[in-house]
C-alpha cells in the first residue's frame, strides 16, 4: 500500500509490450477454447459484418498533407473547413493519421475507422475481429481474409461452412472469392436496379434463410462494445492500438454472453 503510484509512462509502455507480443491476441482466443470446449460454437455456420469506430479526432484536424491550411482561412488561420473540397487523398488527421473521412450510408462524413467480426451462429460469440482503416472496400477484405482463417480451422473439405451477410457484400468478387474458399455465401440479395452476384439457388435454399435470421446476432456485439466497452469513440490513436482495444472488447463481450 505504501508503494509508488505508478507513472503514466509505465501504462503507455506496457500498452505498446501488449501489442508488440500479442497478448491481446492470445488472450481472445483462449476465451474461444473455453467456448469451444463448452460447445457452444458450431464451427461451420457463421455472420460477417462491419461497423465505424469515431477515431479520436476532430474535423479541424484534417488538414492538407502539404501544410496550406489555414494561411487564407475565414476562420483567422484556425482551420476552417466549411465549403472546402477534402478527401483521404489531399488531407490527413494531426493528431490521428491514421484515422479516414468515411461515410456509411446515409450519415455524415466522419474521421474513423472500421471495426470487423466474424460471429458464430450457434449463440453469436465473435470468433474473429479485426480493425481496418476506413473505405468503401474494407468490410469485403476484411470478411474474405476472416472467412479464409475459418475455412481453414474447418480442416474438412467435405463440411460445408457459410456466412450470412447483409446487401453490402452482395458483390461479384465477394461472392465469388466465397465459393473459391469452398463458402456458401448466404448474403442478402440486392435487387435494387441490378441483378444479385447470389445465385437464386443458394437464395432459395433452407439455410439461406436461416442465415438470414442468425446474421442480426453480430449487431448486439457491435451494440455492446460501443456502449459498455464505450468504443461509439474511441480514446486511443493509432490503428494498432485502436485494434487492441476492439479485440480485447470483443473478448470481454465473448466472456458475457458465455
Amino acid at each position: 500500500m505504501d508503494d509508488a503510484v505508478w507513472v503514466p509512462t509505465v501504462f503507455t509502455k506496457n500498452r505498446a509490450r501488449l501489442i508488440q507480443h500479442d497478448a491481446v491476441i492470445t488472450f481472445f482466443n483462449e476465451v474461444l477454447a473455453i467456448a469451444h470446449k463448452r460447445n457452444l460454437l458450431s464451427g461451420e455456420h457463421f455472420s460477417v459484418d462491419g461497423t465505424m469506430i469515431k477515431a479520436w479526432a476532430g474535423h479541424k484536424s484534417f488538414v492538407r498533407k502539404d501544410g496550406g491550411d489555414g494561411a487564407d482561412s475565414d476562420s483567422g488561420g484556425t482551420g476552417g473547413f466549411q465549403g472546402e473540397k477534402r478527401s483521404n487523398e489531399t488531407h490527413q488527421s494531426k493528431t490521428d493519421p491514421d484515422a479516414k473521412l468515411y461515410r456509411k450510408g446515409k450519415t455524415a462524413s466522419e474521421l474513423c475507422y472500421m471495426g470487423h467480426t466474424l460471429s458464430d451462429n450457434r449463440h453469436g460469440l465473435v470468433v474473429s475481429a479485426v480493425v481496418t482503416q476506413a473505405d468503401g472496400y474494407a468490410e469485403r477484405e476484411a470478411a474474405k481474409a476472416m472467412l479464409n482463417d475459418a475455412r481453414q480451422v474447418a480442416n474438412e473439405p467435405g463440411v460445408e461452412v457459410t456466412v450470412g451477410a447483409d446487401k453490402g457484400y452482395d458483390a461479384e468478387e465477394f461472392v465469388q472469392a466465397c465459393l473459391d474458399m469452398k463458402v456458401t455465401p448466404h448474403v442478402a440479395q440486392n435487387t435494387s436496379g441490378r441483378r444479385s452476384a447470389v445465385p437464386d439457388e443458394i437464395a432459395r435454399s433452407v439455410g439461406y434463410a436461416i442465415s438470414q435470421q442468425k446474421r442480426k446476432l453480430i449487431e448486439q456485439g457491435f451494440g455492446w462494445v460501443k456502449t459498455v466497452g464505450r468504443m461509439r469513440q474511441v480514446m486511443v490513436r493509432g490503428l494498432k492500438k485502436v485494434d487492441q482495444m476492439f479485440v480485447l472488447s470483443m473478448a470481454a463481450y465473448n466472456l458475457v454472453r458465455m
